[in-house]
């Protein structure tokens, strides 16, 4: 712009007066231009530019429109960097000053000066009200895009306000299933039904099934199957065949299997059977569908609410394995290592000498419970190890450090429970074989796993003293025990093993009966 003025200015030849207004103009540029944005000396510049160019355009006259050419550049600069206020305060001091000046010079009277001079100031005016505007969405940004902690607060506040306004205040995967099937089956008919989720990996899992006490479903995505065509084409599939592996050999049998869409997204499948031909007509099936949208969308307020809480247990967990091992666990090694020292120190001192041998070894007892707690916390099912791995990976580290036998039964299929539910189950698994270590003083422990979704049975059996009205140590545990289990749809039983011992056992579902 000072280019431009220059060359508007020197057009019609090089006179002084003109010469000492463009250097005036120029200097107060650069002032405005090297100051710190928003500082006072920046806004001295701009200032200093709009009474330059506003009283020399008074006194050019005739040349007036060629300094006024530079009016908006201070204006809009300081609605961008000062705020309209300020742009608001510059706009009025070069109204008067033009207005004075052209009064002084008498060039109110010439319709030229007084043409140039409203036109480049309505240019500002409008240049710096549409800056402004720029400025406060751009200033707005960041309060767009909150962190990420910020959004995962007011997510979760939300959610937690949600959840409480839900029938049953119930955010439960599986309980959400069985109430699904439990309506579609009583607007269709269906001698067998189950409610499938995904699971990563290439499978699905059995949240819910009704009509039979058990049924090998097929979970595998990437088989010739009605579930999986379902899965691919978010489309509901009818076929003449049975989506259970169990079930084969019937004629008249049709199984409809809908996809559970949420948005774009599929989070599962309703499969249902009938041991009729035909029992799915289109009517049927768009009154399944219209079910299950709604459904699906509560489905995946679950799954995701799941996801979320076991995400959030782990990190506790992590959290905590940290602290003690960082703090208390470092702290009585280094006590630990004190003991030795003053053992070596006091050769003669037999009766301290014995008496720190025995603290020694009860601070190396409390620093084993603390590596094996840990280890518990830091335990967890891999996605592809599955749940009986990590059971046994902690009963066979549990038992070398308490010297006991483990004797490992385990029988799992490629199917896999929610990740919610081996969770459950693992810490069950090792709550009981915690006490078995702690309490029981036995020298045995047999770890039997059997998993086939959706049933499972995890056993924990010792051939210690049993649990008995002496031992009230356990109970907290047996009680936390009961309560995962509870919170899985699980049956705990716990009997006494025969000739000594004890037997804790954790049921779900309806063990597969023999082929």
């Amino acid at each position: 712009m000072l280019a431009l003025v220059a060359t508007l200015l020197l057009i019609d030849g090089v006179r002084a007066v003109e010469l000492l207004w463009l250097a005036l103009l120029l200097a107060s540029a650069a002032i405005a231009t090297v100051a710190p944005p928003g500082h006072r000396v920046a806004q001295l510049g701009r200032m200093a530019e709009v009474l330059i160019t506003a009283f020399a355009a008074s006194t050019l006259n005739a040349d007036a429109g060629a300094l006024l050419v530079y009016l908006p550049v201070p204006i809009i600069g300081a609605a961008l960097s000062d705020g309209r206020r300020i742009a608001g305060l510059f706009l009025g001091a070069a109204v008067a000053l033009l207005a004075v000046g052209g009064a002084v010079e008498g060039a109110l009277d010439e319709r030229a000066y007084l043409v140039s001079a409203v036109q480049w100031l309505l240019i500002a005016g409008v240049g710096a009200f549409q800056a402004s505007l720029l400025q406060r969405v751009l200033a707005r940004r960041p309060d767009d895009t909150p962190q990420p902690y910020a959004e995962a607060t007011r997510l979760l506040t939300q959610l937690r306000s949600v959840a409480r306004q839900l029938p049953g205040a119930t955010l439960d995967p599986g309980g959400l299933a069985e109430h699904l099937l439990d309506e579609v089956r009583a607007m269709v008919p269906a001698v067998r039904g189950a409610v499938l989720s995904g699971s990563g990996g290439g499978r699905l899992v059995v949240l819910a099934q009704a009509g039979v006490e058990r049924l090998d479903w097929e979970t595998a995505l990437d088989t010739e199957s009605a579930v999986a065509d379902a899965w691919a084409t978010q489309q509901p599939v009818t076929s003449t065949r049975s989506q259970a592996r169990s079930v084969s050999g019937r004629r008249d049998l049709t199984s409809l299997v809908v996809p559970l869409i949420a948005g774009v997204r599929t989070v599962g499948l309703i499969v249902l059977e009938s041991d009729s031909a035909g029992a799915y007509p289109p009517s049927l099936i768009s009154r399944v569908t219209a079910i299950t949208g709604p459904a699906a969308l509560r489905l995946e307020a679950a799954l995701l609410f799941d996801e979320v809480r076991s995400l959030a247990t782990t990190e506790e967990r992590q959290r905590l394995a940290r602290e003690i091992h960082d703090g208390v666990a470092q702290e009585l090694v280094m006590v630990g290592y004190g003991i030795d020292n003053a053992v070596a120190a006091l050769p003669d001192a037999t009766a301290a000498e014995e008496e720190l041998r025995l603290l020694r070894a009860e601070v190396t007892r409390v620093i084993t419970e603390l590596r094996l707690s840990l280890f518990e916390l830091r335990s967890e099912v891999d996605r592809y190890g599955g749940l009986t791995a990590a059971i046994a990976d902690y009963a066979r580290t549990v038992g070398a450090s308490a010297g006991l036998r483990v004797h490992l039964s385990l029988d799992e299929s490629t199917a896999r429970l929610p990740a919610a539910v081996e969770a459950e189950l693992l810490r069950i698994a090792q709550e009981a074989i915690t006490n078995a270590r702690k309490h029981a003083g036995a020298e045995n422990l047999w770890v039997t796993c059997a998993v086939d979704p959706p049933f499972a049975q995890v056993e924990i059996s010792d051939d210690g003293s049993g649990i008995g009205e002496n031992r009230p140590d356990g109970r907290y545990g047996l009680a936390i025990m009961a309560e995962r289990a509870e919170r899985i749809r699980g049956r705990l039983e716990i009997t006494p093993r025969v000739p000594n011992g004890t037997t804790v056992a954790v049921v779900l579902g309806t063990a597969p009966r023999a082929r």
